[in-house]
């Protein structure tokens, strides 16, 4: 295996011994990236968004693994990278604060060399299968919606047919409100549960065949609506906006409301001859706004902007609903 396919580990311990023989162990099979400290594994991660797997120590000074495991979730590029505790902590307390927060998997110390190969290979042929699988079926291995890849292309192929026959489309962006204060309260399993079911009420409520929802990445979904004017788009949005609260999800973090909410952003556009990248930006600016406003709650460019959630009608021509 060449040194471009290998998959690779990170490896945080800021024990050097340690440090040296997971290196050993691992180098042969696996690229394999050092930190001593929880700060210097997060600057590795902002720097190299190719790290597949982290093995991490608990117990260091400065800043514990249980913290650096919480900033690893609240990165919408880490959040899903597996993160396997290395630690001396042997209590099943310790086991199940580590699993609550997103941990895959334990290993103790002292460790045997044969399991740390054995479970770091498991994870990683997990690892591997899943991104390929993702990118064949072009689906979010999570939410089993389609993934950003899909969107992408979709979006290429509906900017194409609107500049051809100069149809109107509109694309709406959506974030869930105070998502890292939910994970941090409830855990990434209920995080992963909230996602899921928001995804689904996404999809549910699309009309047509054409209409495509997708995962954007962390906590952001996106849907496009081809042959949709402004008031179609803001329609569909503040239906799944409401329909997201009437999960009833508890989200007792929120200053918004007692459960989960979500805020959207949307643009409709008629033949467009930007790019893509520009179309994505001006729905974000409206994200923006609507999470400026207070959250919960659906802003809309079509190109003047429209804003609808709960507060009272706007002046000009913002609509409020």
């Amino acid at each position: 295996m060449n040194h471009r396919s290998k998959q690779r580990v990170l490896v945080v311990e800021d024990e050097k011994i340690s440090r040296t023989i997971l290196s050993a162990l691992l180098k042969d099979e696996f690229q394999v990236i050092l930190a001593k400290s929880g700060e210097q594994a997060l600057e590795r991660l902002a720097s190299d968004d190719q790290i597949d797997l982290i093995l991490l120590d608990v117990l260091m000074p400065d800043m514990d693994g249980h913290e650096v495991l919480r900033r690893i979730k609240a990165g919408d590029a880490t959040r899903d990278i597996p993160v396997v505790f290395i630690t001396a902590l042997n209590s099943t307390n310790d086991e199940e604060k580590g699993l609550k927060l997103g941990a895959s998997d334990y290993i103790g110390k002292p460790f045997s060399p044969a399991i740390v190969k054995a479970r770091v290979s498991n994870l990683l042929r997990f690892v591997r299968q899943r991104k390929l699988l993702e990118t064949l079926a072009g689906r979010d291995g999570l939410t089993e919606i389609p993934n950003r890849r899909a969107f992408d292309q979709a979006l290429l192929q509906e900017i194409a047919r609107s500049l051809r026959g100069g149809q109107t489309f509109s694309l709406g962006l959506i974030d869930v409100d105070f998502f890292k204060q939910y994970n941090d309260c409830y855990g990434h399993a209920a995080g992963d549960s909230t996602l899921k079911q928001v995804a689904k009420t996404v999809v549910d409520a699309l009309r047509r065949p054409t209409d495509l929802a997708a995962r954007y990445g962390g906590e952001e979904f996106v849907f496009i609506l081809p042959d949709s004017d402004a008031a179609g788009g803001v329609e569909v949005a503040e239906a799944i906006r409401q329909l997201v609260a009437e999960l009833g999800i508890e989200h007792g973090k929120s200053v918004v409301a007692p459960h989960v909410t979500i805020s959207v952003g949307g643009v409709t556009v008629s033949g467009h001859h930007g790019s893509a990248e520009e179309l994505l930006m001006a729905a974000d600016r409206q994200l923006y706004e609507a999470k400026r406003l207070g959250r919960n709650r659906v802003c809309w460019s079509a190109p003047a902007p429209a804003v609808v959630g709960q507060t009272a009608p706007a002046a000009d021509s913002d609509a409020c609903a």
